[in-house]
């Protein structure tokens, strides 16, 4: 599919579906305690225009994030794209999605020719000196991350495939599992504690299960306090009845007491001496 050009050989074509889903869940996982989301500027395949003097000349980042960009707050003032002469505020991070037609320039294994636009690489590194430049494999399950320094990149070391932006407050690794029912590995942001950024759709469903793990510890304890209270009620009901069977006990012992009494005066009036029966 990447072999096949395009009618227009300037035209890079449309986002495949990797291209859509992994940089929308950068965009939903990417919450910075640091910064309200209004003060800092996603964006994803947009174009990225970098030279005054060059105005045609631009790079197509798959995901950048701009802190202190501020975010349009109409329809009307939506971008088009990302000017740095208007902005004047380069990309904090840049992400690229390594995909088989563009992997030698994300990498800055290509070469400048004469009178041709700098590289995405020298553009990153050397134009912009954008802080942090990540690169993400998909096939290889490769993650790469360069900082900015003395001029030029250098490679991070990652420990367990993350890497921390600490003015962002946030980081950045390698999470296993399935995001629009695809199942894989993803790259999205971490907090403080180590904990991946749930998606709205995640916190939707976190806080479903809440309710419903609330809503199970109430129904056990109604039916804890039901079952208590029949207890109760059985045990004053064995009360009564033991209290009645008492009483009935007592009548019945009344009533014999009386009988014997009774045939006790029976037999004096018939003149016959009950205590001289055997």
């Amino acid at each position: 599919m990447y072999d096949l050009p395009s009618e227009d050989p300037e035209e890079p074509g449309l986002v495949d579906e990797f291209h859509d889903w992994q940089p929308d869940l950068l965009k939903k996982t990417c919450q910075s305690p640091n910064y309200s989301q209004k003060d800092y500027f996603i964006a994803k395949d947009l174009n990225l225009y970098y030279d005054a003097e060059h105005t045609l000349w631009y790079k197509r980042p798959d995901w950048f994030l701009a802190l202190g960009a501020q975010r349009s707050r109409n329809q009307e003032e939506l971008r088009l794209s990302y000017v740095m002469w208007q902005e004047k505020v380069a990309p904090f991070l840049v992400v690229e999605l390594l995909s088989p037609g563009t992997e030698d320039e994300d990498l800055g294994l290509t070469e400048r020719k004469k009178k041709e636009p700098p590289t995405k690489w020298e553009v990153y590194e050397k134009i912009l000196q954008v802080p942090y430049y990540v690169i993400y494999d998909r096939y290889n399950k490769n993650f790469r991350a360069f900082v900015w320094q003395s001029g030029k990149y250098e490679e991070l070391e990652l420990s367990q495939e993350r890497l921390w932006l600490e003015e962002l407050g946030l980081g950045l690794g390698i999470w296993e599992g399935n995001y629009e029912e695809v199942e894989g590995k993803w790259l999205r942001f971490y907090d403080s504690m180590g904990n991946w950024i749930p998606t709205p759709e995640e916190r939707t469903e976190q806080e479903r299960q809440r309710v419903i793990v609330a809503e199970d510890a109430r129904d056990r304890e109604r039916q804890a306090k039901e079952q208590e209270r029949i207890a109760k009620e059985q045990e004053q009901i064995a009360k009564e009845q033991e209290q009645i069977a008492k009483e009935q006990e007592r009548q019945r012992a009344d009533n014999a007491e009386a009988t014997i009494q009774q045939l006790r005066d029976r037999l004096l009036q018939l003149g016959v001496d009950p205590n001289s029966l055997p």
